[in-house]
């Protein structure tokens, strides 16, 4: 039926978005532990840990690049440097620029810190000096000189008494000036490489340095000597000392002394006792296999770049290099949250999960991203050993696929209970990179996968995929295809599983049969497009295919004679994904021009164009309820789209009944001849005819102009503006003009000019109806003319002797046709 119908063509809105909110930089978590500051170009993010959302941004008006910030140590200043040489000063819960001075270093801050009564700020500058500043009585109090480079470290000694303030810069020493008499009082040297980060013992007596140079180094602060080098086979990012007077027997600490923990270029955490040098606890590594890789890597993208010690709530968070901030709960180091800063090249997107809860993402990392999509929260799973290009998700949702440039595919189950989700098989048997992965429709007993070595190969899945411990299914496949001559980019199954799509960058789609078992053979060729296939699709109704390519354009093929049945044309680029909603009855695309298109399959015709996103457009992917989409993009932007149709109908109807109220009220108060409130109700409606007939009704009344007249004053100014710009229309009509002009003399004669011009669009409404005005002016000079000419012949008739009915009836048969 035609309502059913309505219903199915679908209308998205976005209604929640994932997007970046660090790119790299300073790091810093505020005293009540509650919220995480971090950069993210010309802003600092403020995000609140317990919900992972961004509740604060401030950013600077000459939109240049902060380059540090620092947060003061009782939450209430927040201070920025930006490129442009600028120190602002904020309320960053109102995200206000409070106060603003120049930084007087010549080139940019590289680093900053507050003293821990907040009232000293400390700048170190790319020009070697050190800046300090009162920022209660704002002004600069010391400056320091003698570093080489850029000063990247500066930072107090907690224990404000002593005046001391520790740096370095490119010379790898860690230089202690005493405040007092604002001179480097030695320079502790031990480094050869750039020092990373400082941290003291809660007496303040001990200090451990780390370095890219694979080194910690344990001072005493007293003598100003080093106690101990400790070699730590990475290059280090951060260190922390851990509190002595807690239980950490779970990560190694046995006896007492000072212990502390680095984090740094291998990407775990390893705790080391300072008085021996020994490591007493390395955290987990993700398998063998990967820890052998990060060896040869120096770039890893697991590298973490900051550490940071949460004290009240016994955390740490650790900062990686792909901008995943990480939240590990002491004493055992256990995971409790990650977010995700930076999402880089969005390359798919799937649902994932009961009633599509979760989301799962390939980035332009080894990695995969699971988000919750109620509250952002995310787990990182590593197992691929490069780039992820390509996700599928099998029927129920807690099973999934991967497959990556490291040439194997991966199987991953969610656990229905927890959410969490870990890698349970995994096969690797092409020769180079896998970039399409498909799974089986109807139960989870098989995956497809499509190579850039130009095969497809079809993988058995173990009837329990269940597995113990670190042992995991290994995936041999069950027949290989030589498919195309160039890289396949998609692969698809039917409903049924019966058969197979594949596309390829040689500008052709097969068709498969996987009835039989062993080999797949060839059922056609799908030949059309001008340009490579990027994507593949089975209607869920129909013996058709959907395949989008790189000339712009989507296809519809008939899978009985292997002709083109549709073509969809709108995309300005490459159209990378299709899929099908609405019961199979339309298409969405997603194309190189960041668009993403609903299609009407029934009359070609693009119903809607969505438009989120700044880059391609390489994930889509429907519920399974077809109720909501996801799209993720180049931009690095993942946007959750609900499907609206049901909302907007309900709104259409219900204004339309509102419609027919407001209009039977009307005649109501028409009939009881309540002209004002007739007036103010049409005027509501915003239907300038209707309005004219309750005008046309007052002006049918005994002594039409007095009731005009103060029915139209007594309406509020927005009705009388309203009022004005109907006029305007009305007094384009020669049956309308009376009417216009009758409202206009009230509205001029009464109104002064000044209240007037007030009026939206005052200026435009009253030259618009100056050249109608005056043309009606001369078509009544002509109408009268014309009826003193009459009057002269009705003169003369009279004279002649006709009867007078006769004559009464010419005249007005000829005042009708004037």
């Amino acid at each position: 039926s035609q309502p059913g119908f309505c219903l199915c063509l679908h209308s998205y809105v976005a209604s929640s978005k994932i997007e970046p909110f660090y790119k790299g930089g300073k790091v810093q978590i505020s005293k009540d532990e509650k919220y995480i500051f971090c950069t993210c170009g010309s802003r600092v993010n403020v995000l609140e840990i317990s919900t992972g959302k961004i509740i604060h941004s401030v950013e600077h008006d000459d939109q240049e690049d902060i380059t540090s910030f620092a947060l003061s140590c009782d939450d209430e200043l927040l201070v920025t440097a930006s490129r442009a040489l600028l120190l602002k000063q904020w309320d960053w819960r109102q995200a206000q620029c409070t106060r603003s001075w120049r930084a007087i270093h010549t080139v940019p801050v590289a680093s900053m810190t507050f003293d821990s009564t907040s009232t000293l700020l400390a700048t170190g500058g790319c020009d070697g000096t050190i800046k300090l500043w009162d920022v209660v009585k704002q002004y600069c109090t010391h400056n320091l000189k003698g570093s080489s480079g850029v000063v990247h470290l500066v930072q107090f000694h907690p224990d404000i008494s002593r005046l001391q303030l520790f740096s370095s810069s490119l010379d790898c020493g860690i230089r202690l000036w005493d405040l007092s008499s604002s001179q480097c009082v030695c320079v502790l040297q031990s480094h050869y490489s750039a020092v990373t980060s400082l941290s003291f013992s809660p007496d303040g007596d001990t200090m451990v340095s780390s370095g890219r140079d694979k080194i910690c180094t344990v001072w005493d602060l007293k003598s100003r000597k080093a106690k101990r080098t400790v070699a730590v086979y990475e290059a280090v990012e951060g260190v922390v000392l851990l509190p002595e007077n807690e239980d950490l027997s779970q990560i190694g600490v046995k006896s007492k002394g000072l212990h502390f923990i680095t984090a740094g270029s291998k990407g775990i955490l390893r705790v080391w006792e300072a008085s021996t040098g020994r490591c007493v606890y390395t955290q987990t590594a993700v398998s063998e296999e990967e820890e052998e890789e990060e060896e040869e890597k120096d770039d890893d993208p697991r590298s973490l770049t900051y550490l940071l010690h949460l004290p009240s709530s016994s955390r740490l968070a650790a900062v990686t290099a792909e901008h995943n901030i990480l939240l590990y709960q002491l004493p055992g180091l256990t995971t409790q949250q990650q977010f995700v800063g930076y999402n880089d090249e969005v390359l798919d997107v799937k649902f994932l999960g009961k009633d599509d809860s979760h989301i799962v993402v390939a980035t332009n990392s080894c990695q995969l991203k699971v988000f919750e999509l109620l509250t952002n929260s995310c787990q990182i799973l590593s197992g691929h050993t490069d780039t992820v290009l390509s996700l599928d998700v099998f029927k129920k949702g807690f099973l999934f696929a991967s497959c990556a440039k490291d040439r194997s595919v991966r199987v991953w189950q969610m656990d229905s209970d927890s959410g969490q989700v870990h890698c349970v098989a995994q096969g690797s048997s092409h020769t180079n990179a896998v970039g399409s992965i498909t799974c089986s429709r109807l139960k989870a007993s098989f995956l497809v996968s499509g190579s850039q070595d130009c095969t497809v190969k079809v993988w058995d899945l173990p009837p329990d995929l269940s597995v113990t411990g670190a042992d995991i299914h290994q995936l041999t496949p069950r027949t290989t295809e030589k498919a195309h001559d160039k890289d396949v980019n998609s692969v698809a199954v039917s409903p049924n599983d019966k058969l197979l799509a594949s596309g390829s960058q040689d500008r052709t789609a097969k068709l498969w049969t996987l009835a039989g078992e062993g080999n797949v053979s060839l059922l056609g060729v799908f030949r059309g497009h001008r340009r490579g296939i990027w994507a593949v699709c089975f209607s869920p109704v129909d013996q058709v295919l959907a395949t989008t390519s790189a000339d712009g354009t989507t296809k519809l093929w008939s899978l009985q004679d292997f002709s083109c049945l549709k073509t969809f044309e709108g995309h300005d680029a490459s159209v990378l994904k299709v899929v099908f909603v609405s019961r199979g009855t339309q298409l969405l695309t997603s194309g190189s021009d960041g668009l993403v298109k609903l299609w009407t399959i029934k009359t070609n015709e693009c119903v809607k164009t969505l438009d989120a996103h700044q880059d391609k457009v390489w994930g889509l992917h429907g519920s399974r309820k077809d109720d909501k989409m996801v799209t993720g993009s180049a931009d690095s932007n993942i946007t959750v789209w609900v499907d609206v149709t049901e909302v907007e109908l309900a709104e259409e109807q219900a204004k339309q009944e509102d419609q027919i109220l407001k209009q039977q009220e009307l005649s109501n108060l028409l009939h009881e001849k309540k002209y004002l409130k007739a007036l103010g109700l049409a005027i509501s409606l915003d239907q300038p005819h209707t309005v004219l007939t309750v005008i046309k009704a007052i002006r049918q009344v005994e002594d039409s102009s007095e009731l005009l007249e103060k029915t139209v004053l007594k309406l509020r100014l927005d009705q009388k503006e309203s009022l004005l710009r109907y006029c305007v229309m009305w007094n384009t009509n020669a049956r309308n003009c009376q009417d216009a002009q009758a409202v206009l003399q009230v509205l001029l004669t009464h109104l002064p000019p000044e209240e007037l011009l007030q009026y939206q669009g005052a200026r435009a409404h009253l030259e618009g109806l100056i050249p109608y005005t005056e043309r009606h002016m001369q078509r009544i000079g002509r109408l009268l003319q014309a009826s003193m000419f009459l009057n002269y012949m009705w003169q003369k008739m009279r004279v002649a002797g006709a009867p007078s009915s006769c004559n009464c009836f010419f005249m007005t048969s000829l005042y009708t046709k004037s």
